[in-house]
């Protein structure tokens, strides 16, 4: 699955892209940084997660084509190292719902919260 398009919508700060299966997603910012696939954010193994707090305003101030295969997305809060392949931005669209909920569930469980502190 290969992106046809791929539009950022910095006031509404998301990220809109549709696939060459007929897929369209809008992935808001917050949500592709909290499950950024870099090892920062994911570890080096299963349960190795960091859980990421904090991070309801951020922006997306860069994308950069990697190969023919995938973004690499710059955050306004220094996050620059995961590479966002083709078929993991449509699984993040995909399943959004359901990852955005266990990432709630994660957040209120550890007593965290999405605003900056």
């Amino acid at each position: 699955m290969n992106p046809t398009e791929i539009t950022l919508h910095q006031q509404s700060r998301v990220l809109e892209l549709a696939f060459d299966n007929g897929a369209r997603y809008r992935l808001p910012f917050e949500f592709l940084r909290v499950f950024s696939p870099s090892a920062e954010v994911r570890g080096h193994g299963p349960g190795q997660e960091v859980l990421q707090t904090g991070k309801k305003n951020v922006m997306l101030t860069g994308i950069e084509p990697v190969g023919q295969y995938a973004l690499k997305l710059i955050f306004d809060d220094g996050h620059d190292t995961g590479l966002y392949t083709w078929d993991y931005l449509h699984e993040l669209g995909k399943y959004q719902n359901g990852m955005w909920q266990d990432y709630l569930n994660k957040l209120a469980a550890a007593g965290e919260h999405r605003d900056p502190q």
